[in-house]
């Protein structure tokens, strides 16, 4: 069996050389320590192409004043990166997260060194990518070299994220606590639309949902069903309590019968201590959580997602405000399109009406340069404080309807006449 070597962070990403291409592990199990070290290396690199879903924690090489060293590539543009778009040492690539393993996969984007993070190895020489799996495993395969921290702290967790110390080449061992991200307690708008998507979930129902206040309390009003799922792109602590009290137990699905099933998750160290080493939570690759075709053949999936406006039509912006890129398109049209086609499913926008300064959300046309993630034809559920509109099957003029009613009541005359008046027929 190949021993990993142990190094310092320092040692270890002395490999990383000028022009190199380096993966870092998403959210939570960002390797932190790896990240500082080969930032401090920004006087001797350059042109290092740094790239990565959101991270938690620090992004010290997104620095503009590092701009000679490292670019960034966003595959999900984080508020740790976003300022890169502008500063002009960085940029956006846009890929439904089921599909960026594929980018690895395919060698369309070749990798010189990935660095990530695991639980420290058994017996057997295995250790665990923990809280992040999504497009790891593929990077992990493309890359020419892979360092890890392997962290005392990190969850062990069952499914794909399982690896062997052999696919290691440089190890550096640390002991720190993994990014903990909490949300306020819902206001009184996401309560009411918690109301509403609650109301729309079924007993049986298989639940994909974020992190969020909104999702938080759609769960937080699920206490009294049976029988739910899980299979969703990402946990946070929300489900514990369900899980707990058996009202999510995954009897009722078709795929991962009795599991639950995600591919990263976010949350608090309650999170991080009940997943560890939990085998009814299932960590598989995004091309798996977020393939339609394994989507779909859960019965009632239930996908709620957000949106930054929908336009009368049902056009759904969600990863730029105009032509400002904010996110990223993510597994939204991923959860969409497997929930429509699901037996029974309800693929949910769920937005506030309007924005912290008294902007609508509903609006009559998306903003200049604001990008469609979720097109008119896949659009199901729309949901605000004020109600629901069911746009599936529906022409213009009955989305147009539907669409103003939950509008905030300060703006449905405004929208809906802004639209008529400039209409192109």
């Amino acid at each position: 069996m190949k021993k990993y070597k142990t190094l310092t962070a320092e040692e270890a990403v002395k490999v990383i050389k000028s022009n190199d291409r380096v993966f870092i592990q998403a959210a939570a199990a960002a390797p932190q320590l790896l990240i500082n070290a080969m930032t401090n290396r920004h006087e001797e690199l350059r042109n290092v192409e740094v790239c990565h879903l959101h991270i938690e924690g620090e992004a010290p090489y997104a620095d503009p004043k590092y701009a000679k060293s490292f670019f960034v590539n966003s595959f999900f543009i984080g508020p740790n990166v976003r300022h890169t778009l502008q500063a002009g040492n960085g940029c956006y690539t846009p890929v439904f997260l089921g599909e960026l393993p594929l980018l690895f996969k395919k060698n369309v984007i070749n990798l010189n060194v990935a660095l990530i993070s695991v639980s420290p190895p058994d017996k057997h020489g295995y250790c665990s990518l923990g809280v992040t799996v999504a497009a790891t495993p593929a990077a992990i395969d493309n890359a020419d070299i892979v360092i890890a921290e392997i962290n005392q702290k990190m969850p062990r967790t069952h499914g794909d994220g399982i690896i062997h110390i052999s696919e290691i080449d440089y190890a550096v061992e640390v002991d720190r606590e993994i990014s903990a991200h909490s949300y306020p307690e819902p206001n009184e708008t996401e309560q009411t639309i918690g109301n509403y998507i609650a109301a729309l979930i079924e007993d049986g129902s298989t639940l994909q949902m974020g992190i969020g206040s909104i999702p938080n309390a759609v769960l937080a009003k699920l206490t009294n069903h049976k029988n739910l799922g899980i299979h969703t792109e990402m946990l946070s602590d929300g489900v514990i309590d369900l899980i707990l009290s058996d009202a999510i137990n995954g009897n009722n699905k078709k795929i991962n019968h009795g599991k639950a099933v995600t591919t990263f998750m976010v949350g608090s160290q309650r999170l991080y201590d009940y997943v560890d080493d939990n085998p009814f939570i299932e960590m598989k690759a995004a091309d798996y959580t977020n393939d339609v075709g394994m989507i779909q053949q859960n019965p009632k999936v239930i996908s709620i997602n957000s949106a930054i406006e929908v336009d009368l039509t049902g056009q759904v912006c969600a990863d730029s405000i105009g032509m400002r890129m904010y996110s990223g398109v993510g597994g939204q049209m991923d959860f969409i399109r497997g929930a429509s086609l699901s037996e029974g499913g309800k693929p949910i926008i769920a937005l506030p009406s309007v924005t912290k300064k008294g902007r609508s959300r509903i609006v009559p046309f998306l903003q200049p340069g604001a990008g469609v993630v979720t097109t008119r034809a896949h659009v199901h559920y729309v949901v605000t404080e004020y109600g629901v509109a069911n746009l599936y099957g529906k022409t213009i003029k009955q989305r147009i309807n539907e669409l103003v009613k939950i509008a905030h009541p300060d703006h449905r005359e405004t929208i809906e006449r802004y639209y008529f008046e400039r209409k192109m027929y």
